[in-house]
């Protein structure tokens, strides 16, 4: 799939800027001291607890397309990290889609139902992500008055809560209610889009609504939200780890924090493997806590290449497992 270059170029200058304002001032001599003393040792356990992480996620995964087909865990995880390995070398998460298709090609699961369920993963992750920071509000108050992106921090929260609440009940009332879910989109499919697209965008409805079906009990909600907790906490474990490697110490809560602020940035369009968008709120969340800047700046990009590099290469290699190459070709497979 050919990406319009307007994507790319416009999240290429978004990393820039957001790299320019995040190492301003940066002493690199500090840096690089900060750099050659850190112990890298602690990489090992915080890799280590990050994919048990991304196996909780393959087991949430699973969980979601339960309704649809019952396929073992083991079988989702290989799948998830190709997944997230596209989203860190290709735009506009591009890896969604990636394993959407891949599982279509190995389970035969409409790729429009596996996005459904992908975007139900991407709503819980960014109410759990609000949630950190919501926890941490009356600390970051704290911050505020010094701490660069921090500070608009509350402000974003607030907008940020409205989407993903807003997005998350609009799911919640599709899965409980789909037959007047079907009419609404039907009505909507008849009178606003061409007579030829009728037939396939009736079709991807139906499949989307099958993929939100486990969202019809309760019990199954709590459950995806409860996984969502544990995945992203284990995710801040890894933060935990790493900062071991250098010479500062915040709280837990303050990591928990930072995961938060980080995660929400990147879903600004960036460069492939958001750069810029993870590194300076990073940075200014450290900042913010006392952390020297150059403290700061060597932690974040190390943990950023720790997030990135294992998970892409495991991610490349079940890839090449699978004989797929991202291209035009997949375009086909999308709502075939």
């Amino acid at each position: 799939m050919q990406m319009k270059k307007w994507h790319f170029w416009l999240g290429a200058l978004i990393s820039v800027l957001f790299l320019w304002l995040s190492l301003r001032g940066l002493r690199l001599g500090d840096f690089w001291n900060a750099m050659q003393r850190a112990n890298y040792f602690w990489l090992l356990p915080g890799i280590a607890v990050y994919f048990v992480g991304v196996w909780a996620r393959a087991w949430r995964w699973h969980y979601l397309l339960k309704p649809i087909k019952a396929i073992p865990t083991k079988t989702m995880f290989p799948i998830t990290t190709i997944g997230y390995m596209g989203n860190n070398i290709y735009p506009a998460r591009a890896g969604e889609v990636l394993r959407a298709v891949i599982l279509k090609r190995k389970e035969d699961v409409p790729v429009s139902a596996s996005l459904a369920t992908i975007i139900v993963e991407r709503i819980f992750d960014g109410v759990v992500m609000l949630g950190f920071v919501f926890v941490n509000l009356a600390e970051l108050a704290k911050l505020t008055d010094a701490s660069g992106f921090v500070g608009n921090i509350q402000q974003a929260a607030l907008i940020g809560s409205g989407v993903f609440f807003g997005a998350l009940i609009i799911f919640l009332l599709a899965a409980m209610f789909p037959q007047i879910t079907i009419r609404l989109g039907s009505w909507a499919i008849k009178h606003l889009t061409p007579r030829r697209f009728h037939e396939k965008l009736n079709g991807v409805m139906h499949k989307f609504l099958d993929g939100l079906a486990s969202l019809r009990s309760p019990l199954n909600v709590l459950m995806v939200f409860f996984t969502s907790v544990v995945i992203w906490l284990l995710e801040t474990g890894k933060y935990w780890f790493v900062m071991h490697a250098f010479n500062f110490s915040v709280s837990f809560f303050a990591l928990m924090l930072m995961n938060g602020i980080v995660n929400l940035a990147t879903t600004i369009p960036s460069a492939p493997g958001y750069i810029g968008t993870f590194d300076a709120p990073g940075i200014a969340v450290l900042t913010a806590y006392g952390v020297d800047q150059a403290v700061a700046a060597g932690y974040t990009l190390v943990l950023h290449v720790a997030l990135w590099l294992p998970i892409t290469l495991l991610g490349a290699y079940y890839l090449t497992r699978e004989g797929v190459r991202w291209n035009d070709s997949l375009r086909e497979e999308v709502e075939a």
